[in-house]
Protein backbone atom coordinates (compact mmCIF):
# COMPACT_ATOMS: atom_id res chain seq x y z
CA UNK A 1 0.00 0.00 0.00
CA UNK A 2 1.17 3.56 -0.71
CA UNK A 3 1.90 5.66 2.11
CA UNK A 4 -0.44 8.79 2.01
CA UNK A 5 0.11 11.76 3.11
CA UNK A 6 -1.94 15.23 4.41
CA UNK A 7 -2.18 17.86 1.82
CA UNK A 8 0.17 20.43 2.86
CA UNK A 9 -1.44 24.23 2.00
CA UNK A 10 1.74 26.59 2.91
CA UNK A 11 1.62 29.81 4.27
CA UNK A 12 4.63 31.24 2.53
CA UNK A 13 4.29 29.00 -0.83
CA UNK A 14 6.48 32.07 -2.82
CA UNK A 15 9.23 31.66 -0.35
CA UNK A 16 11.74 29.50 -0.81
CA UNK A 17 15.57 29.38 0.54
CA UNK A 18 17.20 32.79 1.53
CA UNK A 19 19.78 34.38 -0.59
CA UNK A 20 22.23 34.50 2.03
CA UNK A 21 21.89 30.92 2.61
CA UNK A 22 22.60 30.55 -1.20
CA UNK A 23 25.16 32.75 -2.03
CA UNK A 24 27.18 31.54 1.37
CA UNK A 25 26.72 28.28 -0.10
CA UNK A 26 28.07 28.69 -3.50
CA UNK A 27 30.99 31.10 -1.80
CA UNK A 28 32.00 27.23 0.09
CA UNK A 29 31.46 25.52 -3.05
CA UNK A 30 33.70 27.86 -5.32
CA UNK A 31 35.93 28.82 -2.56
CA UNK A 32 35.01 32.31 -2.77
CA UNK A 33 35.75 35.20 -0.51
CA UNK A 34 32.37 35.62 1.34
CA UNK A 35 31.02 39.11 0.74
CA UNK A 36 27.59 38.09 1.00
CA UNK A 37 25.87 37.22 4.66
CA UNK A 38 26.39 39.99 6.80
CA UNK A 39 28.82 38.31 9.66
CA UNK A 40 32.41 39.41 10.73
CA UNK A 41 35.32 36.87 9.69
CA UNK A 42 37.20 38.44 13.03
CA UNK A 43 37.43 37.42 16.72
CA UNK A 44 35.27 38.91 18.98
CA UNK A 45 36.13 40.34 22.18
CA UNK A 46 37.92 37.87 24.55
CA UNK A 47 37.16 39.83 27.53
CA UNK A 48 33.04 39.14 26.11
CA UNK A 49 34.28 35.16 25.98
CA UNK A 50 35.92 35.37 29.25
CA UNK A 51 32.54 36.73 30.69
CA UNK A 52 30.72 34.33 29.25
CA UNK A 53 32.70 31.79 30.80
CA UNK A 54 33.03 33.55 34.08
CA UNK A 55 28.78 32.76 34.44
CA UNK A 56 29.08 29.26 32.60
CA UNK A 57 31.09 27.90 35.37
CA UNK A 58 29.09 29.78 38.40
CA UNK A 59 26.03 28.04 37.23
CA UNK A 60 23.84 30.66 35.16
CA UNK A 61 22.93 28.01 32.89
CA UNK A 62 18.85 27.84 33.29
CA UNK A 63 16.14 29.28 31.95
CA UNK A 64 16.67 33.26 32.36
CA UNK A 65 13.15 35.26 33.32
CA UNK A 66 10.80 35.39 30.50
CA UNK A 67 11.80 39.37 29.67
CA UNK A 68 14.90 39.02 30.23
CA UNK A 69 17.70 39.04 32.92
CA UNK A 70 16.92 42.12 34.88
CA UNK A 71 20.95 42.51 35.08
CA UNK A 72 20.86 43.47 31.59
CA UNK A 73 17.65 44.93 31.56
CA UNK A 74 18.84 47.53 33.69
CA UNK A 75 22.28 48.13 32.10
CA UNK A 76 20.15 48.67 28.68
CA UNK A 77 18.38 51.34 30.78
CA UNK A 78 21.55 52.77 31.62
CA UNK A 79 23.22 52.26 27.85
CA UNK A 80 20.28 54.60 26.75
CA UNK A 81 20.16 57.05 29.60
CA UNK A 82 23.72 57.69 28.44
CA UNK A 83 23.70 57.76 24.87
CA UNK A 84 20.37 59.63 24.25
CA UNK A 85 19.85 61.40 27.75
CA UNK A 86 16.01 59.15 28.29
CA UNK A 87 15.05 56.84 30.59
CA UNK A 88 13.10 53.51 30.25
CA UNK A 89 11.97 51.43 32.92
CA UNK A 90 13.84 48.24 32.66
CA UNK A 91 11.19 46.28 34.15
CA UNK A 92 8.08 47.11 31.86
CA UNK A 93 9.52 48.25 28.58
CA UNK A 94 13.08 46.78 27.98
CA UNK A 95 12.64 42.68 26.43
CA UNK A 96 15.32 40.51 25.75
CA UNK A 97 14.87 38.52 22.51
CA UNK A 98 16.32 35.78 20.24
CA UNK A 99 18.13 38.08 18.40
CA UNK A 100 16.89 41.45 16.38
CA UNK A 101 14.86 38.40 14.04
CA UNK A 102 12.35 37.26 16.91
CA UNK A 103 11.57 40.88 18.70
CA UNK A 104 10.66 42.03 14.94
CA UNK A 105 8.87 38.33 14.26
CA UNK A 106 6.65 39.20 18.14
CA UNK A 107 6.40 42.81 17.14
CA UNK A 108 4.72 42.30 13.95
CA UNK A 109 2.85 39.66 14.88
CA UNK A 110 1.23 40.94 18.59
CA UNK A 111 -0.28 43.78 16.50
CA UNK A 112 -1.29 42.79 12.93
CA UNK A 113 -4.42 41.17 12.75
CA UNK A 114 -6.17 39.45 9.77
CA UNK A 115 -6.42 41.77 6.59
CA UNK A 116 -4.57 44.27 8.24
CA UNK A 117 -2.05 46.51 6.17
CA UNK A 118 1.64 47.31 6.96
CA UNK A 119 3.73 49.51 4.94
CA UNK A 120 7.25 48.13 4.37
CA UNK A 121 9.85 50.45 2.13
CA UNK A 122 12.20 48.23 -0.07
CA UNK A 123 14.70 47.62 -0.14
CA UNK A 124 13.72 45.50 2.98
CA UNK A 125 15.60 43.45 4.82
CA UNK A 126 13.70 40.00 3.88
CA UNK A 127 12.28 38.96 7.05
CA UNK A 128 9.17 41.90 7.53
CA UNK A 129 7.09 40.60 5.06
CA UNK A 130 6.38 37.25 5.65
CA UNK A 131 6.09 37.86 9.22
CA UNK A 132 3.02 40.22 8.54
CA UNK A 133 1.89 37.43 6.54
CA UNK A 134 2.11 34.79 8.90
CA UNK A 135 0.19 37.33 10.94
CA UNK A 136 -2.92 37.58 8.13
CA UNK A 137 -1.78 40.89 7.32
CA UNK A 138 -1.24 42.88 3.49
CA UNK A 139 2.12 44.14 2.89
CA UNK A 140 2.12 47.31 1.29
CA UNK A 141 5.40 48.18 -0.49
CA UNK A 142 7.35 51.32 -1.12
CA UNK A 143 10.29 51.98 -3.08
CA UNK A 144 13.08 54.04 -1.45
CA UNK A 145 14.45 56.88 -4.09
CA UNK A 146 17.32 56.49 -5.63
CA UNK A 147 20.12 57.44 -5.56
CA UNK A 148 20.60 57.98 -1.45
CA UNK A 149 17.73 55.59 -0.39
CA UNK A 150 14.74 58.07 1.00
CA UNK A 151 12.09 57.74 1.91
CA UNK A 152 9.08 59.68 -0.32
CA UNK A 153 6.84 61.04 2.06
CA UNK A 154 3.95 62.33 0.19
CA UNK A 155 4.14 58.49 -1.06
CA UNK A 156 3.70 57.44 1.87
CA UNK A 157 1.12 59.21 3.16
CA UNK A 158 -0.91 58.72 -0.15
CA UNK A 159 -0.82 55.07 0.37
CA UNK A 160 -1.95 55.18 3.81
CA UNK A 161 -5.78 53.57 3.85
CA UNK A 162 -8.28 52.96 6.70
CA UNK A 163 -6.78 49.22 6.64
CA UNK A 164 -3.21 50.64 7.73
CA UNK A 165 -2.04 50.05 11.43
CA UNK A 166 1.94 49.70 11.03
CA UNK A 167 4.86 51.37 9.38
CA UNK A 168 8.18 49.23 9.23
CA UNK A 169 11.45 51.26 9.35
CA UNK A 170 14.92 50.26 9.29
CA UNK A 171 17.27 52.55 10.34
CA UNK A 172 20.00 52.46 8.89
CA UNK A 173 18.88 50.62 6.20
CA UNK A 174 19.80 47.00 5.19
CA UNK A 175 21.46 46.90 2.08
CA UNK A 176 20.86 50.50 1.28
CA UNK A 177 23.43 51.80 3.86
CA UNK A 178 21.38 54.95 4.10
CA UNK A 179 20.05 56.49 7.36
CA UNK A 180 17.21 58.46 8.28
CA UNK A 181 17.79 62.18 9.15
CA UNK A 182 16.08 64.11 12.64
CA UNK A 183 13.89 65.49 10.05
CA UNK A 184 12.66 62.04 8.66
CA UNK A 185 11.70 61.59 11.96
CA UNK A 186 10.02 64.90 13.03
CA UNK A 187 7.57 63.75 9.71
CA UNK A 188 7.39 60.18 10.29
CA UNK A 189 6.20 61.64 13.71
CA UNK A 190 3.81 63.81 12.26
CA UNK A 191 2.00 61.42 9.68
CA UNK A 192 2.13 58.32 13.08
CA UNK A 193 0.14 60.35 15.14
CA UNK A 194 -2.47 61.79 12.31
CA UNK A 195 -3.23 58.45 11.20
CA UNK A 196 -2.98 56.42 14.62
CA UNK A 197 -0.45 54.54 13.30
CA UNK A 198 1.90 51.67 15.08
CA UNK A 199 5.99 51.69 14.46
CA UNK A 200 8.03 48.95 14.23
CA UNK A 201 11.90 50.62 13.99
CA UNK A 202 14.93 47.91 13.22
CA UNK A 203 17.55 49.66 14.94
CA UNK A 204 20.17 46.66 14.55
CA UNK A 205 22.90 48.83 13.16
CA UNK A 206 22.51 51.93 15.53
CA UNK A 207 26.32 52.06 16.33
CA UNK A 208 27.58 52.09 12.85
CA UNK A 209 26.41 55.64 11.44
CA UNK A 210 29.36 57.38 9.97
CA UNK A 211 30.69 61.13 10.66
CA UNK A 212 29.28 63.27 10.49
CA UNK A 213 25.89 61.92 10.61
CA UNK A 214 24.40 60.26 14.21
CA UNK A 215 21.73 57.54 15.18
CA UNK A 216 18.18 59.02 14.98
CA UNK A 217 16.73 56.37 17.46
CA UNK A 218 12.68 56.73 17.10
CA UNK A 219 13.87 56.77 21.36
CA UNK A 220 14.76 60.05 20.56
CA UNK A 221 11.47 61.45 19.89
CA UNK A 222 8.88 60.97 22.97
CA UNK A 223 5.84 61.12 20.79
CA UNK A 224 6.88 59.13 18.60
CA UNK A 225 8.52 56.43 21.13
CA UNK A 226 5.58 56.20 22.73
CA UNK A 227 3.48 54.82 20.01
CA UNK A 228 6.25 52.15 18.79
CA UNK A 229 8.39 49.25 19.11
CA UNK A 230 12.76 49.89 18.81
CA UNK A 231 14.35 46.61 18.11
CA UNK A 232 18.27 46.04 18.06
CA UNK A 233 20.82 43.48 18.26
CA UNK A 234 23.80 42.61 20.70
CA UNK A 235 24.73 40.06 17.70
CA UNK A 236 25.39 43.18 14.87
CA UNK A 237 26.92 45.35 17.84
CA UNK A 238 29.59 43.40 19.35
CA UNK A 239 30.52 40.92 16.16
CA UNK A 240 28.68 37.71 17.50
CA UNK A 241 25.94 37.07 15.16
CA UNK A 242 26.05 34.06 16.20
CA UNK A 243 24.87 34.40 19.36
CA UNK A 244 21.08 35.39 18.42
CA UNK A 245 20.24 38.05 21.02
CA UNK A 246 18.65 41.26 20.56
CA UNK A 247 16.14 43.26 22.95
CA UNK A 248 12.86 45.59 22.28
CA UNK A 249 12.08 48.83 23.80
CA UNK A 250 8.52 49.82 23.87
CA UNK A 251 6.16 51.79 26.60
CA UNK A 252 4.61 49.31 28.96
CA UNK A 253 1.26 48.84 26.91
CA UNK A 254 2.99 47.83 23.78
CA UNK A 255 5.33 45.74 25.75
CA UNK A 256 2.65 43.71 27.29
CA UNK A 257 1.58 43.06 24.05
CA UNK A 258 4.84 42.10 22.71
CA UNK A 259 5.71 39.41 25.58
CA UNK A 260 2.39 37.89 25.21
CA UNK A 261 4.45 36.75 21.46
CA UNK A 262 7.27 36.41 22.91
CA UNK A 263 7.22 34.18 25.57
CA UNK A 264 5.63 31.60 23.09
CA UNK A 265 8.13 32.03 20.36
CA UNK A 266 11.30 32.02 22.41
CA UNK A 267 10.08 32.42 26.31
CA UNK A 268 13.84 32.96 26.96
CA UNK A 269 17.62 33.67 26.03
CA UNK A 270 20.85 32.21 26.67
CA UNK A 271 21.02 32.76 30.50
CA UNK A 272 24.96 33.19 30.83
CA UNK A 273 25.50 35.24 27.62
CA UNK A 274 23.32 37.76 28.76
CA UNK A 275 25.03 37.82 32.45
CA UNK A 276 28.04 38.65 30.27
CA UNK A 277 26.93 41.21 27.92
CA UNK A 278 25.03 43.01 31.10
CA UNK A 279 28.68 43.06 32.34
CA UNK A 280 30.11 44.35 28.60
CA UNK A 281 27.92 47.17 28.85
CA UNK A 282 29.19 49.00 31.92
CA UNK A 283 32.02 50.20 29.58
CA UNK A 284 30.91 52.74 26.85
CA UNK A 285 33.84 52.66 24.82
CA UNK A 286 32.46 48.60 24.00
CA UNK A 287 29.56 49.97 21.70
CA UNK A 288 30.65 54.06 21.37
CA UNK A 289 33.94 53.03 18.99
CA UNK A 290 32.26 51.01 16.44
CA UNK A 291 31.25 53.60 14.36
CA UNK A 292 34.70 54.66 13.82
CA UNK A 293 36.02 51.16 13.69
CA UNK A 294 33.39 50.40 10.79
CA UNK A 295 34.13 54.33 9.35
CA UNK A 296 37.36 52.90 8.66
CA UNK A 297 36.59 49.39 7.17
CA UNK A 298 34.38 50.97 4.55
CA UNK A 299 36.88 53.86 4.04
CA UNK A 300 39.45 50.99 3.29
CA UNK A 301 37.48 49.05 1.30
CA UNK A 302 36.22 52.22 -1.09
CA UNK A 303 40.15 53.14 -1.45
CA UNK A 304 40.94 49.46 -2.27
CA UNK A 305 38.02 49.26 -5.06
CA UNK A 306 39.33 52.69 -6.63
CA UNK A 307 40.66 51.01 -9.58
CA UNK A 308 37.86 48.54 -10.68
CA UNK A 309 34.82 49.74 -12.74
CA UNK A 310 32.88 49.20 -9.75
CA UNK A 311 31.04 52.47 -8.87
CA UNK A 312 30.28 52.93 -5.30
CA UNK A 313 26.84 54.53 -3.59
CA UNK A 314 26.97 56.48 -0.54
CA UNK A 315 27.15 55.00 2.33
CA UNK A 316 26.26 56.26 5.73
CA UNK A 317 25.49 53.34 8.24
CA UNK A 318 25.58 49.32 8.53
CA UNK A 319 28.62 47.37 7.54
CA UNK A 320 27.28 47.09 3.53
CA UNK A 321 28.73 48.84 0.38
CA UNK A 322 26.65 49.11 -2.72
CA UNK A 323 28.26 49.17 -5.57
CA UNK A 324 26.52 49.52 -8.75
CA UNK A 325 28.25 47.73 -11.88
CA UNK A 326 26.50 48.62 -14.92
CA UNK A 327 29.73 49.50 -16.44
CA UNK A 328 30.82 46.25 -16.41
CA UNK A 329 27.76 44.32 -17.63
CA UNK A 330 23.70 44.81 -18.76
CA UNK A 331 23.01 41.12 -16.77
CA UNK A 332 20.47 40.91 -14.21
CA UNK A 333 21.85 41.23 -10.71
CA UNK A 334 21.01 37.64 -9.64
CA UNK A 335 22.97 36.34 -12.80
CA UNK A 336 25.89 39.02 -11.89
CA UNK A 337 26.65 37.55 -8.42
CA UNK A 338 26.60 34.09 -9.11
CA UNK A 339 29.01 34.26 -12.36
CA UNK A 340 31.22 36.63 -9.95
CA UNK A 341 30.90 34.12 -7.63
CA UNK A 342 31.64 31.13 -9.66
CA UNK A 343 34.01 32.85 -12.16
CA UNK A 344 35.96 35.37 -9.70
CA UNK A 345 35.90 33.83 -6.65
CA UNK A 346 33.99 36.87 -5.02
CA UNK A 347 30.47 36.11 -3.32
CA UNK A 348 27.88 39.31 -2.83
CA UNK A 349 24.16 39.85 -2.45
CA UNK A 350 22.17 41.17 -5.70
CA UNK A 351 19.86 43.77 -4.27
CA UNK A 352 16.45 43.04 -6.50
CA UNK A 353 15.82 40.16 -4.05
CA UNK A 354 15.11 43.37 -1.22
CA UNK A 355 12.42 44.46 -3.44
CA UNK A 356 8.54 43.43 -3.79
CA UNK A 357 9.08 43.76 -7.41
CA UNK A 358 12.57 42.66 -7.84
CA UNK A 359 13.84 45.59 -8.98
CA UNK A 360 16.97 45.51 -11.01
CA UNK A 361 18.86 48.49 -10.53
CA UNK A 362 22.33 46.75 -11.24
CA UNK A 363 23.27 47.23 -7.86
CA UNK A 364 25.21 44.60 -5.93
CA UNK A 365 25.71 44.49 -1.88
CA UNK A 366 29.30 43.88 -0.03
CA UNK A 367 29.95 43.28 3.43
CA UNK A 368 32.75 45.09 4.72
CA UNK A 369 32.81 43.59 8.32
CA UNK A 370 35.94 41.89 7.09
CA UNK A 371 39.61 41.29 8.44
CA UNK A 372 41.92 43.62 6.50
CA UNK A 373 43.04 40.81 4.98
CA UNK A 374 39.74 39.52 3.48
CA UNK A 375 38.79 43.09 2.37
CA UNK A 376 42.58 43.26 0.16
CA UNK A 377 41.90 39.81 -1.11
CA UNK A 378 38.66 40.19 -2.31
CA UNK A 379 39.60 44.17 -4.04
CA UNK A 380 42.00 42.48 -5.76
CA UNK A 381 39.41 40.03 -7.11
CA UNK A 382 36.87 42.51 -8.31
CA UNK A 383 39.36 45.10 -9.65
CA UNK A 384 40.06 42.14 -12.23
CA UNK A 385 36.75 42.07 -13.54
Amino acid sequence: MTASHPPINSKLPEVGTTIFTVMSAMAAEFNAINLSQGYPDYPISEELISLVHHYMLRNYNQYAPMPGVPFLRQEISNKIQRTIDRAFDADREITITAGATEGLYAALNAFVHPGEEVIIFDPAYDLYAPSVKLAGGVPVHLELELPNFTINWEEFESAITEKTKVVVINNPNNPAGSILTEEDLIRLTDIAERYDLLVVSDEAYEHMVYEPYQHQSILKFPKLSQRAVAVFSFGKTFHATGWKIGYCIAPETITKELRRVHQFVAFSVNTPIQMALADFLKEPKHYLSLGNFFKQKRDLFLKLMEGSRFVPMPCNGTYFQLMKYENISDLPDTEMSTWMTKHHAVASIPTSVFYNRKTDNKILRFCFAKSTDTLTKAAEKLCKI
